[in-house]
């Protein structure tokens, strides 16, 4: 007994050492940070543009700004779009979803029916949203459809395809390179050509499956 309290004891001891060194080391550590960051003012305004622009880096930012308003890529959409992307028609996003515009290139976003996106929605590199195909009778129009509709907390993978008249609930998952051409319902996962329902979330029932 006495033989494990002792022990317990050098473990406590030890613990608390390694503790205390481990904080000074942190301490040590960001007083150094600050103070190489006081003495390099060319550091500064790249550091504050970083504030204003995050998650977005200033740099990319600045590019994607310069293609919108000089090059006039992109130009008819007021947020920051990625410069490899291309955006237009009738787009409504809503909070935080412009970082995914600026941050994800290879893009399609194509709103000629119109294409509402929710709140904190994720799309990747690649994704493509098409509102219209072209019309088999004049292939320089485009077929009229219902606006596609994605919900709040969508995450969509990598290459993946919405085609036209779509409906995704709140908080689904498009697998990465999927084609969509069937609503999705909440909280589901769905991947595949064509997407297929992989599972539900958990909390979340299948449509139809109310047991």
């Amino acid at each position: 007994m006495s033989t494990a309290l002792l022990g317990l004891g050098v473990w406590l001891t030890t613990s608390k050492s390694k503790f205390r060194h481990s904080m000074k080391q942190l301490v040590h550590q960001s007083r150094t940070g600050f103070k190489r960051a006081c003495w390099r003012p060319w550091l500064w305004p790249y550091a504050c543009a970083a504030k204003l622009t995050r998650p977005v880096p200033p740099e990319l930012w600045l590019l994607n700004a310069f293609c919108q308003r000089v090059l006039r890529i992109n130009s008819q959409i007021p947020w920051n779009v990625h410069f490899t992307s291309c955006a237009k028609g009738k787009i409504r996003i809503g909070d935080k979803v412009a970082n995914s515009f600026a941050l994800s290139g290879g893009c399609y976003i194509q709103g000629t029916n119109g294409i509402e996106i929710g709140d904190e929605t994720l799309i990747a590199p690649g994704v493509k949203i098409i509102s219209a195909n072209h019309s088999l009778e004049n292939l320089a129009s485009a077929e009229s459809a219902p606006p596609i509709r994605i919900g709040k907390r969508v995450w969509i993978g990598a290459n993946a395809v919405i085609l036209p008249g779509i409906q995704i609930g709140d908080d689904a998952v498009i697998g990465a390179g999927s084609i969509v051409t069937k609503d999705v319902a909440v909280g589901a996962i769905v991947g595949g050509n064509p997407a297929r329902l992989i599972r539900m979330k958990d909390g979340y029932t299948a449509p139809g499956n109310h047991d």
